[in-house]
């Protein structure tokens, strides 16, 4: 993974504990890897965008934080590639695990009450943050690093995967799609990892615009930056859908507003959640809500 030899630039010797396949100091006396940095302008620029549209759209203050964790991160990996100096590593790897988090709390949290705080899961994921953080610095590993990032990223796999195929099936194309986008760049990283000789080789006998093609840690940060953007977008929609009432039967039971439960009340006297055109007696309907309740309750306690 760490090129064998670079030309020297403004920013010197590199610190870093990783040195990417990416020829040093090639485009630019300024820029150590030049596409790795510059790739990092879809995790910066779409996120602050996002982040306005939220505040205007009056959802809730963390998908904000979502948008700007993002951003945080593409500022931080642009430092990082600039410099390839250890300070700036961390902050690029960092600020991976803290967005992460954020994410996590955002998905798992969206069927609870509105402005609802869960201190608990804050807590755990600030704890699991500090400790990540300390052993990170004390043992400079980058594959512990990686390894606590991809147990966050398998958590936001699963849940999205149950809520886009049980409870939201009409977001499962945005979702199946940020998860294929995704998984599209990390291929591509390890790619760039493991045949890193093959691809210095390759370039230097193509023009330089075409050799920036094979730069695949940088279409890394293309595809994982729209990939997480587009998570972030599907979480807004996730929250957009629970305020107009928009469920399924499998959809878990919240407490987003009295209008919708009375409409599922209703449903249920009326029959048509049962396939029936009239209403049911009242010793039937009576019957059929405590069972509905009952199973709605079980739901949200296996899911939490």
């Amino acid at each position: 993974m760490a090129p064998a030899a670079d030309r020297p630039g403004y920013w010197g010797t590199p610190t870093s504990t990783l040195d990417w396949c990416e020829e040093n100091y090639v485009v630019s006396y300024y820029i150590a890897e030049f596409w790795n940095t510059v790739s990092n302008l879809i995790m910066i620029l779409p996120p602050i965008y996002g982040a306005i549209q939220t505040c205007k759209d009056g959802l809730e203050i963390r998908y904000v934080w979502s948008f700007l964790g993002l951003a945080a991160v593409g500022i931080g990996s642009w430092s990082f590639h600039m410099t390839l100096q250890y300070e700036m590593q961390l902050l690029d790897e960092l600020p991976m695990i803290y967005s992460c988090c954020v994410f996590v709390y955002c998905l798992y949290e969206c069927f609870k009450q509105e402005r609802a705080v869960n201190y608990v899961s804050i807590a755990l994921l600030l704890t699991f943050s500090v400790i990540v953080s300390v052993v990170y610095l004390i043992w400079k590993e980058p594959v512990f690093h990686q390894v606590m990032y991809a147990i966050l990223v398998a958590f936001l796999v699963i849940r999205s995967v149950f809520i886009v195929t049980w409870v939201y099936p009409w977001l499962k194309a945005l979702g199946f799609t940020s998860l294929t986008v995704f998984l599209l760049g990390f291929v591509l990283w390890n790619i760039d990892n493991i045949l890193c000789d093959s691809l210095r080789a390759t370039r230097q006998r193509l023009p330089p615009v075409i050799g920036a093609v094979t730069q695949l840690h940088a279409w890394w940060h293309i595809l994982t930056g729209l990939g997480s953007y587009l998570h972030i977008l599907l979480r807004r929609r996730v929250e957009r859908d629970l305020r107009r009432g928009r469920w399924t039967n499998h959809r878990p039971q919240t407490e987003r507003g009295p209008a919708n439960v009375l409409q599922r009340q209703q449903e249920v006297t009326s029959g048509c959640r049962f396939g029936s055109p009239v209403p049911l007696p009242a010793p039937f309907a009576k019957c059929i809500n405590e069972k509905a309740a009952k199973r709605r309750k079980d739901f949200v306690f296996i899911i939490g």
